[in-house]
């Protein structure tokens, strides 16, 4: 395999992240190394999610790799069920899937957000506790996961790329008239560093 390429990263305010995906109808050498790179990318970042997008392409895939936090011990680990067996969810991580089926279910959680593509801003979302998800793999099958916490909440927030929304579409009314302000100004400032 070639030399890792990091990636750069789409900024709030550009079409690619406004723009819905096209399916995946061919997993080749080149997706491969995409993968990798988005992989690379998003560690540089300090991410735990890059959707295609974010780097520039409008194609429907996702990495995550939530990484296992420090006050977890061997009870604590937080468990997900993948392909109908109960497992540590750090033994599926990192995930790279394409054309992903959501369906979050559970009760609505407030969580505070933020995303690469959006720098410096964090605000509570609101999304379901618990996601049902089939995520096709670049090796041809398929992965079936049920979880809830962090990852459930991160599969919706990069899904959510793959449709064109960002984490700010979600927040609550009044959030957004607090964000609208930090948003515009942010617009500005990433439009001030492609001239």
């Amino acid at each position: 395999m070639e030399g890792v390429m990091l990636l750069s990263i789409k900024q709030f305010g550009d079409a690619v992240l406004r723009t819905p995906c096209a399916p995946v109808e061919k997993v080749d050498l080149e997706l491969n190394t995409l993968a990798v790179n988005m992989l690379e990318t998003m560690y540089a970042a300090e991410g735990i999610g890059l959707a295609a997008p974010q780097v520039g392409l409008g194609i429907r895939m996702v990495v995550i790799d939530i990484p296992e936090s420090e006050e977890d011990d061997e009870e604590e680990q937080e468990l997900v069920i993948a392909n109908g067996k109960e497992v540590p969810m750090r033994s599926i991580m990192p995930l790279v899937f394409i054309n992903p089926v959501l369906e979050p279910y559970g009760k609505q959680t407030l969580c505070q957000e933020g995303c690469l593509s959006v720098r410096n801003i964090r605000a509570n979302v609101s999304r379901p506790s618990r996601v049902r998800a089939t995520l096709p793999q670049l090796d041809g099958k398929v992965l079936e996961l049920d979880c809830g916490g962090l990852l459930a909440r991160c599969l919706q927030h990069e899904c959510d790329h793959l449709d064109g929304f960002l984490f700010t579409d979600r927040v609550s009314s009044a959030a957004k008239v607090t964000l609208a302000k930090r948003l515009k100004n942010l617009l500005h400032f990433n439009s001030q560093q492609e001239d």
